[in-house]
């Protein structure tokens, strides 16, 4: 993973509640172990005709929605059944955040684990965001993981919760095993220490 930098970005708003892993990645989309070309296939359903037509009033085939790497979301985004490839079709588009009031909680961590931060703000600010991107389409919000902090595009800022070793891994661009590879020495210095005692040990 690329490690995570404070980014400006406009907003692509979907204000659609509840919307489910299936929505975001159909599952006939699911036999692929491959990211490559997920991010085609994101909100396939909402965003082509049957025949393949893009749907031109859908955000993500509006040129706003081209240039956003912020996902706006409704309420409880991420709902329903466990597969990765929805992260991994919302990065591949190339959204680096989804704003919401509340996420799944397994989407949640399958997005921080792909380096997509799932933000999190009241209901307050969440109705000022689509109101501002309502009346001006090139409105940006300002992500600083490492502050959790979101500029909002009047100036002011909230902050956001997030899990500390998340945090780390995203900053660092590494996964789990990528962090556990960073302590190498450490663990390598932790067992030669426990190898002398117990050699210690067995010699008396």
């Amino acid at each position: 993973m690329e490690k995570f930098t404070t980014f400006t970005s406009r907003l692509a708003p979907l204000p659609v509640d509840n919307v489910d892993t299936d929505q975001i990645i159909p599952a006939r989309f699911l036999k692929t172990t491959s990211k490559a070309g997920l991010g085609d296939e994101l909100f396939y359903d909402w965003r082509y005709d049957a025949d393949g037509s893009p749907k031109p009033d859908f955000i993500l085939n509006k040129p706003e929605g081209h240039a956003a790497q912020v996902l706006l979301a409704g309420d409880n985004f991420g709902c329903g059944s466990s597969r990765e490839h929805a992260p991994w079709a919302l990065a591949q588009y190339g959204f680096r955040a989804v704003i919401s009031t509340s996420f799944a909680d397994i989407f949640r961590g399958n997005s921080l684990k792909n380096s997509l931060l799932p933000v999190v703000v009241s209901r307050e600010v969440h109705g000022a965001l689509f109101n501002a991107v309502a009346h001006d389409p090139a409105a940006t919000v300002t992500v600083d993981l490492a502050q959790q902090k979101l500029t909002l595009p009047d100036g002011s800022s909230v902050g956001f919760p997030i899990d500390e070793f998340a945090k780390h891994c995203m900053l660092e661009g590494v996964d789990e095993l990528g962090y556990i590879l960073q302590q190498e020495a450490a663990i390598g210095g932790y067992e030669a220490k426990r190898l002398l005692s117990v050699n210690t040990l067995a010699s008396t």
